[in-house]
């Protein structure tokens, strides 16, 4: 047994040797639980995953998961998934076990997501479902690929979503014209309107502007490459 009470302090605390992946055994001391129960599923939760087994919960997977994945990516393209993983994926499996998801398990929270809303009364665009879909399915894929679950459930349910997004309107110049006069008394529309259609940048790199980036003995507008995906994401609900 490697759960024990500490009769000095009044709480419990594992002691337990693992073998680390360098095939070296490792001691792992772990105190302060208050009770017995707390520090037994400690226990477990951390067997389980120096075992490798998919006998773990979905967000204990989540976990190793991110611990494999993150350092490879770049911090916006990491928030970009946690962000969708944390609020959409995650309240509907965390406490399922790995090994016994299922495709219908899937396709039920498939119907879930298509009956969202956004903050604005709107369905989710299909290209953001198909985002969704694209998360779940990395996560099962890295565990098929890693850590032997014998398939990806995702995968056998179908897709989410759609591959292209809706077609783009524009205004055509003329147009413009006639719509910019009727925000001129609203200073900061107005320079926005005015930004996003003569310099053609994006909301999302409009958003990220900074008084450093405008160099008027230039007249030269720095834009960023990168931005956070993760905020319009927040704003999609």
């Amino acid at each position: 047994m490697a759960v024990y009470k500490d009769k000095k302090r009044g709480t419990w605390y594992v002691s337990l040797y693992y073998t680390d992946w360098t095939g070296k055994q490792q001691r792992k001391l772990k105190r302060g639980f208050s009770t017995k129960k707390e520090a037994q599923d400690w226990e477990r939760h951390f067997s389980l995953e120096k075992a490798s087994s998919l006998d773990m919960t979905f967000g204990d997977f989540y976990k190793r998961y991110t611990d494999d994945v993150k350092p490879k990516l770049r911090e916006n393209t990491w928030k970009s998934k946690e962000y969708v993983i944390e609020l959409k994926i995650l309240p509907y499996f965390k406490d399922l076990v790995m090994r016994e998801i299922t495709p219908r398990d899937v396709i039920a929270w498939q119907n879930e997501m298509r009956k969202c809303e956004s903050q604005d009364g709107e369905k989710y665009k299909g290209t953001y479902l198909r985002k969704m879909q694209a998360e779940l399915s990395a996560i099962f894929n890295h565990a098929v690929k890693y850590y032997e679950l014998p398939k990806n459930p995702a995968v056998i349910a179908g897709p989410l979503g759609q591959h292209h997004a809706d077609e783009m309107l524009f205004w055509t110049k003329e147009e413009y014209m006639r719509f910019i006069p009727e925000v001129a008394n609203k200073t900061y529309s107005y320079m926005a309107f005015e930004l996003l259609y003569w310099c053609g940048i994006r909301i999302g790199e409009l958003m990220a502007l900074t008084p450093a980036d405008f160099d008027f003995d230039k007249n030269k507008l720095s834009i960023h490459p990168c931005m956070t995906i993760w905020i319009w994401m927040r704003w999609l609900g």
